[in-house]
Order: C-alpha cells, then structure tokens, then sequence
C-alpha cells in the first residue's frame, strides 16, 4: 500500500524541482484502468528528459535515485512527449501489489 504514494511524492517532486518553468504548474493525474493505477505527471520542460535510472546510478552521487525507486515499485514507467514543449512521466501500479 505505501508504493502508490511513494511513486505519486517522487513524481511529483521530479517535476517540481527538474520541470519548472516560471507561472506554469506540473499537473498530476491518477486513473484506474483493469485493476491497474496510472500516475501521470505531466510538466512544462520537455527538454528535460529523465535519465535512465540504471545509468544514473553508476557511481556514487547524492541525488538521482527517485527514479530507480520508481523504477522498483511500480510494474512499468516511461516518458510520453507531449504538446508544445512539456512531457509525463508516467508509472503504473497493479492494484493487487497494493494491499
């Protein structure tokens, strides 16, 4: 039950740290679909791809690694390009791993 807010906290601070663009807010969409939960967090920078969580961790470093937990809860994730320069990261969760 606590992967779902986790993936939703690190999403959401990706974009609000990383996706930033002044006077535009990210925008966070949660849709269930076939026992499957959808996290969607679309932002304004999509010149600003995430890094392959795997790569960024191939030496030390003190950020970085909200992906690779991403990556470790969540059954899929990816990056979905979107209208006039933004992006969503998008991860999904099946409902039966929440209980």
């Amino acid at each position: 039950m606590d992967s779902a807010p986790r993936v939703v906290a690190e999403l959401a601070a990706n974009a609000a740290l990383h996706g930033r663009v002044p006077g535009r807010d990210f925008r966070l969409t949660l849709t269930v679909h076939s026992r499957t939960l959808r996290i969607d967090v679309a932002d304004a920078r999509g010149d600003r791809l995430p890094v392959c969580p795997r790569a960024a961790c191939e030496g030390p470093a003190e950020s970085g690694y909200g992906l690779l937990l991403v990556e470790e809860l969540a059954d899929r994730w990816g990056v979905d390009a979107g209208r006039v320069s933004s992006k969503a990261v998008w991860a999904e969760l099946g409902l039966d791993a929440l209980r």
